[in-house]
C-alpha cells in the first residue's frame, strides 16, 4: 500500500493518531504548560473552521431547496440530530449525579454535534444517495447554529457560558457555511481531500486526547464504551436492518446509516475545548472513548456492512427485482 493510500484511509490515520495521543497522554510528555486550555481551545476552533470550510465546499448549490425536498431534509434532521442525540443524552442523565458526572459532560458535546461532513463523500464511495447526503449535510449544519446551543442549554445551561457556546458555534459552523460557498468551484482531488480531512481530524484528536484526564477507575470508561457502542454499532445496524426490512434501497440505507451513527468528532472536541476551560480535560474522556469505538465502527462499515461484495450483491438484487 502506497503512502498516499495510507494517508487517504480514515481508519488507518485515525487509529495511528489515537494510539500516538494515548501514548503521549500516558507518558506525561504532553506540554500542558505551553498548550494551556485557552490555547488548545483557540487552536481547535481555527483548525475545525478551516476543515469544515474545505469539506462543505465540496457540496454544490444544486438541489438544496428544503421545501422541494422536505422528506429528505426531515429524514436527515431526525436521524442525524434527534435520533443520534438520544443515546448520549440518556447516558449523561444517568451519570450526571454520580461521582462520574464531570466525565459524562462530554456526552452532551457528542449529542449536540452534527453528523460528520464526510457523510457526503462516503456516500459517494459506498454508492449511497449523494443528493440526499449533500442536501442533508448543508441543512443539518445550518440547523446546528440553533440545535447545538439548544442541546447544551437544556442540559448544561447552568454550568456552561452560553455566550461562549453561541460564539463558538458561529465560528465553527456559521463562518464555514458562508466561506465554503466561495470555494465550490475550486478543484480538489478526492484523494487529496481525504488526506487533508484525515490530517485535520488527526491533529484535533492528538491535541485533545493527549491532554485528557482519564480516570483511574475502569467502570466509567466501560460505561462510555457501552454508550458509544449503542450509538454506533447498535443504532447503525438497527437503522440498516429496519430500512432493509421496509424495502428501502441500498442507496438510501447507506446514507441514512451514516447520518445516524457517524458523528463529527471535530465539533464535539472543539465545543468541549473551547467552552469548558480547565474542565475540558475531564469532559474529554467521553469524547475520547467515543472516538475509539467510532474508529472500530468505521472499519466495520467499510469491511463488513457496506463491503464491495455486499454492495454488488444488494444492488444486483434490487436491479433484478425492478
Amino acid at each position: 500500500m502506497r503512502v498516499k493510500e495510507v494517508l487517504a484511509s480514515s481508519a488507518i490515520v485515525m487509529s495511528v493518531a489515537l494510539v500516538f495521543s494515548l501514548l503521549l497522554n500516558l507518558s506525561g510528555y504532553f506540554p500542558e504548560d505551553i498548550l494551556v486550555p485557552k490555547i488548545r481551545g483557540n487552536l481547535t476552533v481555527l483548525v475545525l473552521a478551516v476543515m469544515l470550510t474545505i469539506s462543505l465546499s465540496r457540496i454544490p448549490y444544486k438541489n438544496l431547496d428544503p421545501i422541494k425536498n422536505s422528506r429528505s431534509v426531515t429524514r436527515a434532521f431526525l436521524l442525524g440530530s434527534i435520533v443520534a442525540a438520544a443515546i448520549p443524552i440518556a447516558g449523561y442523565l444517568l451519570m450526571k449525579d454520580t461521582s462520574w458526572g464531570a466525565y459524562s459532560i462530554g456526552l452532551i458535546f457528542v449529542a449536540a454535534a452534527p453528523f460528520a461532513a464526510s457523510v457526503a463523500p462516503l456516500s459517494y464511495i459506498l454508492r449511497g444517495d449523494m443528493e440526499h447526503a449533500a442536501r442533508g449535510t448543508i441543512i443539518v449544519y445550518a440547523a446546528s447554529l440553533l440545535w447545538i446551543p439548544f442541546v447544551i442549554y437544556i442540559t448544561l445551561g447552568k454550568t456552561v457560558d452560553m455566550t461562549g457556546v453561541v460564539i463558538t458555534v458561529l465560528e465553527i459552523i456559521g463562518v464555514p457555511l458562508v466561506l465554503s460557498r466561495l470555494l465550490t468551484k475550486v478543484k480538489i482531488g478526492r484523494d487529496t481531500m481525504s488526506i487533508m480531512m484525515n490530517l485535520f481530524i488527526s491533529f484535533l484528536v492528538i491535541l485533545s486526547v493527549s491532554s485528557t484526564n482519564f480516570p483511574r477507575e475502569f467502570a466509567p470508561l466501560l460505561l462510555f464504551i457501552i454508550i458509544a457502542g449503542l450509538r454506533t454499532f447498535v443504532l447503525g445496524t438497527g437503522v440498516e436492518y429496519a430500512e432493509k426490512k421496509a424495502g428501502i434501497n441500498w442507496h438510501q440505507r447507506v446514507t441514512d446509516v451514516l447520518m445516524a451513527s457517524y458523528r463529527n468528532k471535530g465539533v464535539a472536541i472543539t465545543m468541549c475545548a473551547a467552552t469548558m476551560g480547565p474542565a475540558a480535560g475531564t469532559a474529554m474522556v467521553a469524547i475520547a472513548t467515543s472516538i475509539v469505538v467510532e474508529i472500530c465502527w468505521v472499519i466495520f462499515m467499510d469491511s463488513v456492512m457496506f463491503s464491495k461484495k455486499r454492495m454488488k450483491k444488494e444492488i444486483g438484487s434490487e436491479i433484478s427485482d425492478a
